[in-house]
């Protein structure tokens, strides 16, 4: 009794610690780690759930919803049949090309005058104003081409006039039209800007049919440049060449560069170009020498030079005839086209002779266009069928 008594007091005791081997839920213990009250991490706890379930139905919607193109939604030009439409959609490209080409051409000022008695047009070129910028400069170098459908293979150029706009020409030139062929006949005016190593480029042109003229009275007007008609005379080729004079020892030096675009000649759609180059003294012949021939081909390189002997007293008198020809084994060579140089030239070749005699000592080189030889034998004075001496090279 007295043992029970003890360990009844020993239990009662107060300062004896109580353990117990239950638990508290997960819950509670989870909740009594953080220092906030229950309804706040309830709060925070409805406010997460909520925010990715509307992240969830997103996504859903998302990858739900999501349309793929029909065919029939594809628009595409070809299924326009409307020419309307289609236009206001996608112009055409040669309308736009062409409405910008015919706007800042320029003007060209001319007259007209016939002589009935003599049956003469002579065709006055008088100024340009306005003419459109071909040069990166914002200038030009132009000059004039006039010639009429009836004869193509004569015509005349202007001198040509460094960087303007608005050149002042004042040149006449005269043609011998019969009356029977006035009605037939169109006038064309060709403005060209020069450039001394590239194509020339057309600026723009003026066709004036004669059988829409009054020719009964001299006729001076402006007309606006249009862009240049495809309709062009037979194109013989271009060759390049370079001068070079030294007044001190009298010699001439022809340095044959290169030709292109030459006329097919043979039946194989080529040609065997080769280069004269004549020397005429006082309107006759004098010298001659000409390159090797280059085959089957219309862009011919020769680089090959000739010295002429030609003193000081004389340059003034000399021309420089370049002409080329198709070399043929059994038949008779043919002529491609000519062209001469000197102080009776005209246009780019006078520009080129002119250059030359300014810069002594110095050579000069230049692309040409090839003239029908009729033309430059007429303007030299010369007879096509005339032979000039061959000399060694």
């Amino acid at each position: 009794m007295a043992v029970a008594a003890r360990k009844g007091r020993t239990t009662a005791s107060p300062h004896t610690s109580i353990t117990t081997t239950a638990w508290p839920s997960s819950l509670d213990s989870w909740f009594s780690w953080i220092p906030l009250p229950k309804w706040a991490l309830i709060t925070v706890a409805v406010a997460g759930a909520i925010l990715l379930l509307l992240f969830l139905i997103c996504i859903i919607k998302c990858c739900c919803t999501k349309k793929r193109p029909k065919k029939k939604e594809r628009i595409g030009l070809c299924a326009v049949s409307n020419s309307t439409t289609t236009n206001l959609v996608q112009p055409e490209m040669e309308d736009l090309e062409q409405e910008v080409e015919q706007k800042r051409r320029g003007k060209l000022q001319y007259s007209l005058e016939y002589n009935f008695r003599i049956q003469e047009l002579k065709v006055g070129v008088k100024r340009a104003v306005e003419l459109k910028a071909m040069d990166s400069g914002g200038t030009s170098d132009p000059y004039v081409i006039v010639y009429l459908t009836s004869d193509m293979k004569k015509r005349y150029e202007t001198k040509v006039y460094r960087k303007t706009l608005n050149p002042i020409f004042n040149e006449s030139f005269t043609f011998q039209v019969p009356l029977s062929e006035v009605s037939e006949s169109t006038l064309v005016m060709q403005i060209y800007d020069f450039n001394r190593f590239t194509k020339h480029d057309i600026i723009g042109e003026v066709r004036l049919p004669l059988a829409s003229v009054n020719l009964q009275h001299v006729i001076e007007q402006w007309s606006d440049l249009a862009v240049a008609s495809k309709v062009e005379e037979e194109h013989l080729g271009e060759i390049c060449f370079s001068l070079r004079y030294v007044p001190s020892t009298g010699k001439l030096t022809v340095l044959i560069l290169e030709a292109r675009q030459l006329k097919r000649m043979d039946s194989n759609g080529l040609s065997d170009p080769f280069v004269k180059v004549h020397l005429i003294l006082n309107r006759k012949k004098w010298k001659k020498k000409r390159t090797s021939v280059k085959k089957n081909t219309l862009s011919p390189y020769f680089n090959e030079v000739f010295v002429f002997e030609v003193p000081f007293s004389q340059i003034q008198n000399v021309d420089v005839v370049i002409s080329v020809w198709d070399h043929d084994k059994v038949t008779k060579n043919e002529l491609i086209g000519k062209l001469f140089l000197g102080c009776r030239a005209t246009g780019n070749q006078l520009r080129h002779w002119s250059d030359m005699l300014s810069n002594p000592r110095r050579p000069l080189a230049q692309w040409h266009i090839l003239q029908p030889p009729e033309v430059v034998d007429k303007a030299l004075g010369l007879k096509s069928h005339l032979k000039l001496p061959l000399h060694s090279r």
